[in-house]
This record gives C-alpha cells, structure tokens and sequence, in this order.
C-alpha cells in the first residue's frame, strides 16, 4: 500500500539533513513498506508482541488464532469478550495481557473507538486516544501512527531496536538515551518515521563493531 506522503521527498531530504542516514538509503535501497491491515487486528497484534521476542510471539499467536478456528484471523471483539482466561491462557497469553485485549475489545464494542474518526486527527490526539485503553502505552501507538495511518514524521525514541541501530549506524559507545535518539532524529524531520525504519534495518544486519 502506498505511503501517505513521497517516499523520493522524503530520501532527497534525509540525505541532504544527515550523511550518515544517505548513506544508509544507498546501502539498503527503498525501505519495506508493511502492508495496512485492520486496525483492531493491528493493535491487537501489537498488544500480542509487546516485550516478546518475534518468534515466541508469532507461535502464541498462531495458538491463539487457532482457538477460534483460524489461521491468520483474530477473533472479532464479541469472540474476545466471551473467551475465558483459561483459553487464552491455553494459548500462551498471561492473564495481565488477556485483560488489555479484552479492554480494547471492549472500545471497539462500546463504540468509544472509532478508527475513522482517528484517521482524521494530528499525531498528539491519536496517541492521546489510544492510550486510554489498558496497555497501550506510546509506544504502540507510535507503531499505530506509522504503520496503520502511515504518518511521515514518527519518531519512537523509546525502541530497542531504534536505539541499537542508532548505535550501530553512528558508532556510539552505548545506546542513546530517549533524549539523545531525539536529537539524532531532529535532522530528518519531517521525515522521521522513514529515518527510523533504517535504523530498524540497520539493528537487524550484520554491522561492523562500534566503539568501545
């Protein structure tokens, strides 16, 4: 699905604002664009993944798709609604996180989440909205803004892998604070959700040691 903004404005602008990054849109090419899918299904999944390592998270999910039949559906909020811990807990989903599951089911159910009505509003409301439900913190509702409303100018400072590929790519002795990846990424503005996906692309590539 194509992005909300030009993928080539935002490559001429972030290799003019910071050398370093051209350097890494010479390296990988054009950044993967994730596809969009349904935007409960989506922070569902992200609630699902929160501080689980990929491939334990994808298994649970498997699991818990199989409870209701399927193999690459959610369950509706009704079917979430209706499951009882010890299914979910049959799938590998902790109690703490069936709770915010069944929270953010709830919204959409209650009608107090309106996805269309999000779609219209600046960053700093949407992240206000979604927070609101049990365990979406910041975080997820940077990924929401990137990856379901394809906004341009995300910065998730508070990312592990944003972090480490800041690391990598600027040679740091350490990984930066949240403050100092902010400033790292104030250059690529208005473009910082494309800057972050390199440094994505760069924590998941072999990578030459940095400073000691």
């Amino acid at each position: 699905m194509e992005p909300a903004f030009s993928l080539e404005s935002s490559y001429a602008h972030l290799r003019k604002a910071d050398p370093i990054l051209g350097g890494l849109i010479e390296r990988f090419g054009p950044h993967r664009q994730r596809p969009k899918s349904d935007p409960y299904a989506a922070l569902l999944r992200a609630m699902l993944f929160q501080q689980l390592a990929g491939a334990a998270a994808s298994a649970i999910q498997r699991r818990f798709f199989a409870l209701y039949g399927r193999e690459d559906q959610p369950p509706t909020p009704q079917e979430l609604l209706a499951s009882s811990d010890v299914a979910l807990r049959s799938a590998g989903i902790s109690r703490q996180k069936a709770a915010y599951m069944r929270d953010l089911a709830l919204h959409v159910v209650e009608g107090n989440l309106d996805f269309d009505e999000l779609a219209a509003l600046p960053d700093a409301e949407v992240i206000q909205r979604l927070v609101t439900i049990k365990g979406v913190g910041e975080w997820t509702a940077h990924m929401f803004l990137m990856f379901q409303l394809g906004r341009p100018d995300v910065l998730p400072t508070g990312d592990l892998g944003i972090r480490k590929g800041m690391h990598l790519a600027y040679r740091l002795p350490g990984l930066p604070s949240a403050g100092e990846a902010r400033a790292i990424g104030e250059p690529w503005a208005p473009y910082r959700s494309v800057g972050s996906q390199y440094m994505w692309r760069v924590a998941e590539s072999p990578w030459p040691a940095t400073a000691a």
